[in-house]
């Protein structure tokens, strides 16, 4: 812990915008120490959790500009090659460009509290073109709701990295090989959808 206060909010920052660039950086771990921190007093909180979201707002838009850059139309060609891979045809990317016309601010806040795809829902969203005032909005209120529960859990436990560690690693590696499984299953029963049909 004390590494990570050392940095100061500066390296809280930083941390927070590696996190949403390279997910395996765990948010839970950052945001949770910070919030021990703050409650040996040296941190404060509501700094924290600024901090911590503007750090995470940073961060998409890495993903978020990738989207964009590439564009929804040029997507096709990339689908079309890899469809066994991303267990998906561009039928669903169709669908998906619907639901992010009607639905896309919810859906982005909504992904803020999901261990998977909380980083990489920027990406379908610079795709399917959605607004970067928008975007930023809604990433910016579902990332500051997710670092006050952060801060908070830790702010809670109060006084020990180990407590912490006890709490979100065991429920890391178990969101990870669910994952990992379910992705297996994907890939090894995916069919074409003309062969499903």
């Amino acid at each position: 812990m004390s590494l990570l206060t050392a940095g100061g909010y500066w390296g809280i920052f930083l941390l927070m915008v590696l996190e949403n660039i390279i997910p395996p950086v765990p948010s839970e771990a950052i945001m949770g120490v910070a919030g021990i921190a703050a409650a040996r007093g040296q941190m404060d909180f509501v700094l924290l959790v600024l901090v911590g979201t503007l750090g995470c707002v940073v961060g998409n838009f890495f993903w978020f500009e990738i989207g964009k850059r590439v564009g929804y139309e040029r997507l096709k060609p990339f689908v079309d090659r890899h469809e066994r891979w991303l267990t998906f045809g561009w039928a669903e990317i169709e669908k998906l460009e619907h639901f992010f016309q009607r639905h896309g601010g919810k859906t982005v806040f909504t992904f803020r509290f999901l261990p998977f795809g909380r980083t990489m829902i920027s990406l379908p969203a610079g795709l399917m073109n959605m607004g970067t005032a928008r975007f930023t909005l809604f990433t910016a209120a579902g990332s500051a709701v997710w670092n006050t529960i952060l801060v908070g859990f830790g702010y809670w436990l109060g006084t020990s990295f180990n407590t912490i560690d006890r709490y979100v690693t065991p429920g890391i590696v178990a969101l990870v090989v669910v994952g990992a499984a379910w992705y297996a299953w994907r890939v090894l029963t995916w069919k074409p959808r003309a062969q499903s049909e």
